[in-house]
């Protein structure tokens, strides 16, 4: 990894594709669903499905349930999070629920209340045809 520095894993976020954002000034009181990936800076009342990629930034909360593709988080959840990739919380980033992912990562410094569970297709499978 020569010439890379930690930060370099998130510079490919930059040139994500972003579909929905919820502006620094903006709450949004209601459940938000979108096929695309959404970036929030605001405020969220209420549960955010999102069949891509959702990332919450240090100043961007969430009062409700995340379910999503990959997320990442910089900012506060209060509610559970379903993650079918990777779920990333940065040094900045709290979660007060529960969270269920394929992959987890937790940086230093970064907040996390509740039950992890892991979870993917690959071991499913693998146990579904075992008799116990």
């Amino acid at each position: 990894m020569l010439g890379k520095g930690k930060n370099a894993a998130y510079a490919d976020d930059a040139r994500e594709k972003v579909s929905t954002l919820i502006g620094k000034e903006t709450t949004f009181d209601g459940d938000l669903t979108s096929g695309e990936t959404v970036r929030i800076d605001g405020i969220i009342n209420g549960n955010c499905t999102c069949e891509k990629k959702l990332i919450l930034s240090s100043e961007g909360q969430v009062k409700g349930n995340i379910s999503a593709q990959s997320v990442i988080i910089s900012g506060r959840v209060d509610g559970d999070i379903t993650v079918q990739g990777k779920l990333e919380l940065l040094s900045t980033g709290k979660i007060a629920g529960n969270i269920t992912a394929g992959s987890l990562v937790i940086d230093e410094g970064a907040a996390f209340d509740g039950r992890c569970t892991m979870s993917s297709a690959s071991s499913e499978s693998l146990y579904a045809g075992s008799e116990v």
